[in-house]
């Protein structure tokens, strides 16, 4: 009978297990890449999630996908061009929001003026001097 990776890999570890090669690897003792040898952990993100849940060390997370660049000049332009695209679709979704409810608002206005045959004026924002 033929192994599957099913069979040679378990999809769930335990908890003691993660923080057992954790310990391991910031012991400077093993890589990244002998652990996963060794212990026949599957997926190559693993190990680094369970760095970034149980490990003491400080483990660096980009916003970026893939590798980190070697220049770190670079490196810091990819980071903030990623936090410019993540600002950049959070403020087109609460402008979005915005238009939403101002829409809303001139609806409501509309109807209150039809139902009621009154005229709603906004206020401007200026205070007018008393008389």
């Amino acid at each position: 009978m033929k192994e599957t990776k099913k069979d040679r890999f378990p999809s769930n570890y335990s908890e003691a297990f993660k923080r057992m090669v954790i310990a391991e690897y910031e012991s400077g003792l093993s890589t990244k890449a002998t652990l996963k040898r060794k212990y026949a952990i599957a997926g190559n993100s693993c190990i680094p999630n369970w760095l970034k849940k149980y490990g003491k060390l400080d483990h660096t997370t980009y916003l970026t996908k893939g590798r980190p660049m070697k220049d770190k000049d670079k490196q810091y332009i990819k980071e903030l061009e990623a936090k410019l695209r993540i600002n950049e679709k959070r403020l087109t979704k609460e402008l979005k929001e915005k238009e939403d409810e101002l829409k809303a608002y001139k609806q409501f206005i509309e109807i209150a003026e039809r139902e009621l045959n009154i005229t709603i004026v906004k206020k401007s924002g200026t205070k007018q001097p008393k008389r």
